[in-house]
């Protein structure tokens, strides 16, 4: 599928061409400072709350901090932007999804961000949850909330973590299989969307179940529905879209990081190991799987597989002319 490959790769060239005069880390004193992990969202959601786990064990692995820092905008592109204008030597990564770096940019008008970034690891698929509060008795199900949405198309408010996210595409194929419009209201990230959620101000939020889990065990969030094909162990009795009633489709969230595109492929390497590394420290593992996310290390060969992997999953919507800029 081509999306206006010739001018995102101009415009990807154009953002590229002053950082690209840095001069290349060598792999053997590589780090020997600071390393920066840009969050493109909001403190509070699934992408800073999995860096904050993570970034502890990798600064050790490393020999350096690794310091998180919280760019949001545009539904990440303000986030991506910031690592693609930086230079390519591996002190500045970036975390981020297929829909955050191939899709988000369309709704910004900005280059498609995967042509300019390196994928360095996947850190972990999370499930995706539609939630509305615990205490909301006007829908004790998905169909509950359904039939509202039907019954006045265009009134039931639904958030999401920003557009062209994948909370937003699994929205938008909600939508389409259902046959049902929702308002649908994008946010900077999950925390300012769940807060709003949770003070009354939207009917219901989709989002990862890694940002909504605490508020569920909390009491204060009920899951209606899992966008995903099974349900997940850490919250085994929120449904399957099918077990639902609806159509199912695929609509977890694999997230990884990535560095600049032209990054010596030795410090990607070294990158890698440390992330791979930190995924697999017991108290990181831990902490990640009781937000309930499906941690995933893995080589760059196996996230770009996974990149083309979710391709697939939102080539109808574009194509139908449903994801586009508003």
């Amino acid at each position: 599928m081509t999306i206006e490959r010739r001018g995102f790769l101009r415009a990807g060239a154009a953002l590229m061409a002053a950082p690209s005069l840095a001069v290349p880390a060598r792999a053997e004193t590589f780090p020997s400072k600071p390393i920066r992990w840009i969050i493109p969202f909001a403190p509070g959601g699934n992408y800073d709350v999995t860096a904050r786990i993570v970034a502890d064990p990798m600064s050790r692995q490393l020999g350096q901090t690794v310091i998180v820092d919280n760019r949001p905008g545009a539904g990440g592109v303000v986030g991506l932007e910031a690592a693609v204008q930086a230079p390519a030597d591996g002190y500045t990564v970036v975390m981020a999804s297929f829909t955050v770096g191939y899709v988000a940019p369309i709704f910004a008008g900005k280059p498609q961000m995967l042509q300019v970034l390196a994928p360095v690891s996947i850190l972990t698929t999370a499930p995706t949850l539609v939630v509305v509060r615990a205490d909301d008795k006007r829908f004790p199900d998905m169909q509950s909330l359904l039939a509202a949405v039907k019954a006045r198309p265009g009134a039931v408010t639904i958030g999401h973590s920003g557009n062209g996210t994948t909370n937003h595409v699994g929205i938008l194929r909600l939508q389409l299989n259902e046959q049902a419009k929702f308002n649908i209201i994008p946010y900077r990230g999950s925390g300012p969307g769940i807060a709003d959620l949770l003070a009354g101000n939207i009917d219901s939020f989709c989002d990862q179940l890694t940002s909504s889990m605490p508020h569920i065990q909390s009491g204060k969030l009920r899951a209606l529905v899992n966008l995903g094909l099974q349900r997940t162990p850490d919250l085994p009795l929120a449904p399957t879209l099918e077990e639902a009633g609806c159509k199912p489709f695929e609509g977890g969230t694999t997230a990884g990081v990535f560095a600049r595109l032209d990054t010596p492929q030795p410090v990607i390497d070294r990158l890698n190991q440390a992330v791979v590394a930190s995924l697999k420290d017991d108290t990181a593992h831990k902490r990640l799987r009781e937000l309930g996310a499906i941690v995933r290390p893995s080589t760059p060969a196996e996230f770009t597989a996974a990149l083309k992997a979710d391709e697939a999953n939102v080539v109808e919507l574009l194509q139908k002319g449903l994801l586009k800029p508003e």
